[in-house]
Parts: C-alpha cells; structure tokens; sequence
C-alpha cells in the first residue's frame, strides 16, 4: 500500500512538474546600446545631473543587457549593464569588497517572483527603484539627460516586496528593503531596516499614478508622487514631485522638488517633449546634489525623438539657472546659469 501511495505522489509530482514545464515562456532577451555628444556653451563641464556628462566629447552611455523568463508562477528577471552610464556613474563604484574593489559591470535588476495567486505577488532579489519618473536606461526617458530629482533619489533596492491587485484599478505594494539604497548588502547593525510602500492608480485609461514611500533610519524618508496622462492620441502629460528628508539624526537636511514633462507626437516617427523641473535643498542641504542649503534650480529641456525602427536619435537643448552662483563661465568666473546642447543616439532591441 505504501509503495502504490509513494508512486502516486511521485506520478502527482511528474504531472505537475510538466504541467508547470508547460506553460513556461521563452527566455527573452532585451536591452539598448546608447552614445552621445555633449557641448556645454560656457566650454567647461557644468550641470551636474547624471549622464551625459562629458564636455565637446563623443561619449558612450551603456549597453544593457536583460533576460527574463516565466515557468508558472515563477518567474525572474537579470539585467546587467557595462559603460559610465550604467555603473560608476549609477552608483558607487566598486561593492564594499576590498578598498580597490572596481565593477567592471553593473547589475541593474537582480530579483525572482511568484505569483501565488492572479492578484497577489511576491518579489525578493535587487530591483530598479519604484520610485521617480525617470529610470536609469535611456529606453525609458524622453530626455536623455537626467533632472535632479533622478539624480538625487534612489537608483535601485535590495529587498523583498509584495504585490497586491486591489481591483483593476488599484494596486498596492508594501516592502522592506536594505537599510541604504542602491547597494547589494545591508550594512549588518541595520539590515533590512527600510520600509517601501506604493499606492498604484489608474483611474481612466491613460492615466496612471503612484504614490511612492521609502522611510528608514539610516536612509531618510522621501514621499515620490509619479504621474502620467495620455490626454490624447498624440499627447501625453507627465509629473513627479518628491520630498527627502535625511535619516540618521541629520537636522533639516534634504530637497523637494517638481518636474513637469510635457510631450507631442508631431508625427509617427518624430516627438518633442519638454522637461521644466524646479528643485531646492532644505536649510541643510547635505547629501543633495544640485544646489547647497536653502537654494534652488530651475531647469529647463527640450528635446526631440526621431524614431527609425529601434534607433532613437535624441537631439536636446538645456538651460540650468540658479538662487545663486551653481555653474562657471568659461573664464573660470561663477555665474547663475549654464545651458548644454547635446545630440544622443539610443538603439533598443
């Protein structure tokens, strides 16, 4: 009796193996390749955002490299990105493992998931941050240039997330994640000492919005609203405004800031958008780039997409201007404002 029981529950488990064998999909490959040229007008290098940041120079991005496959409910996602725009210049270089440690690659997203049932979820592993409009591969931006609002938030998290579908229109994701962001370990006093949350919306189609959170000791509180409305056929309207307040004890230290991105398709294949971001530290300015304590930015990027299959040509002009003193002259002298024109090309595939 025993032996007929034990090759049922093996017979069960060969079936089930199968069954999961079955609806697995194939292993995609995506990802982009991207280079740009940069000519500051003041002749020096000046707006200090991500990317893009080489001066009268023919300049690569990255190529980014991801694999995704499903077999059931599971399922898993590798990115890994090799170029300045894809590792020293996302995050720190090297991975704490030695004082001449140096990547010569970078994972963008490392994570698996399961989903249990169609409206409930779970991810764990190191994953692209839900937080902000903008992301880190240029597939994803219409401007290819960065504001400070992507600059200064968080790039990715390590940690373990659930996913819940309250409805179609309503999603909501709760989270803790390493205690500082965009590093592979926790430090081991902290550990996974950062709560994430998000509030998803779409309440028309067309329009999605997410209220994002992050809040930890050690890696402060910022509150992200992200938003986008497909307002026409040909328009779209885009919005994120965020708030960062410093952990660990820091008095006052932080930023807030709004970036409005307009678009219109003229035709098919070509778009303009235009990116407007205000942005403005806190009394204590501190880790935020951009502007020291008390001052603000203003930021303005117009930019064109001309589209050939997976080709992206990205021409784009940007005005920075400054409270105060933030860039140089070409003479060395300190002046409010600065502007770039820059030309990139982007190929996904």
């Amino acid at each position: 009796m025993f032996k007929k029981l034990l090759s049922l529950i093996v017979l069960a488990g060969v079936s089930y193996a199968n069954a999961q064998d079955s609806t697995s999909t194939p292993l995609s490959i995506s990802g982009s390749v991207d280079a740009y040229y940069k000519y500051d007008f003041s002749k020096v290098p000046n707006i200090g955002t991500s990317f893009a940041s080489d001066q009268n120079s023919v300049s690569l991005g990255m190529i980014d490299i991801a694999l995704k496959k499903a077999t059931g409910k599971a399922s898993f996602v590798g990115e890994v990105s090799f170029g300045p725009r894809g590792q020293y210049q996302s995050v720190l270089n090297g991975d704490g493992a030695g004082s001449n440690a140096v990547n010569s690659f970078h994972i963008q997203n490392l994570y698996a998931t399961y989903a249990f049932t169609d409206k409930f979820s779970m991810t764990a592993g190191y994953m692209g941050t839900f937080v902000g409009y903008e992301v880190i591969s240029p597939v994803g931006n219409f401007q290819y240039s960065t504001s400070y609002l992507f600059t200064n938030g968080p790039f990715q998290n390590a940690g373990i997330k659930a996913n819940y579908a309250v409805s179609s229109k309503v999603g909501v994701m709760v989270g803790m994640f390493n205690n500082t962001w965009n590093t592979y370990t926790a430090d081991p006093t902290s550990g996974v000492s950062t709560f994430g949350a998000q509030l998803s919306l779409t309440p028309v189609e067309g329009w999605s919005a997410y209220i994002n959170l992050l809040t930890g000791y050690d890696s402060g509180t910022i509150i992200d609203l992200t938003t986008a409305y497909q307002i026409t056929d040909k328009f779209k309207l885009g919005l994120n405004v965020a708030d960062w307040s410093a952990g660990m004890g820091a008095d006052d230290e932080g930023y807030f800031g709004a970036a409005l991105y307009p678009s219109v398709a003229i035709t098919s294949g070509f778009g303009l958008g235009l990116r407007g971001e205000y942005f403005k530290t806190k009394k204590n300015g501190g880790a935020a780039v951009g502007a020291p304590g008390d001052e603000s930015v203003t930021a303005l990027t117009l930019s064109g997409n001309l589209k050939a299959g997976g080709l992206t040509f990205i021409p784009e002009f940007r005005m920075d201007s400054g409270s105060v003193d933030l860039f140089l002259k070409e003479n060395g002298n300190a002046t409010k404002s600065a502007s770039q024109f820059s030309l990139a090309v982007v190929y996904a595939f």
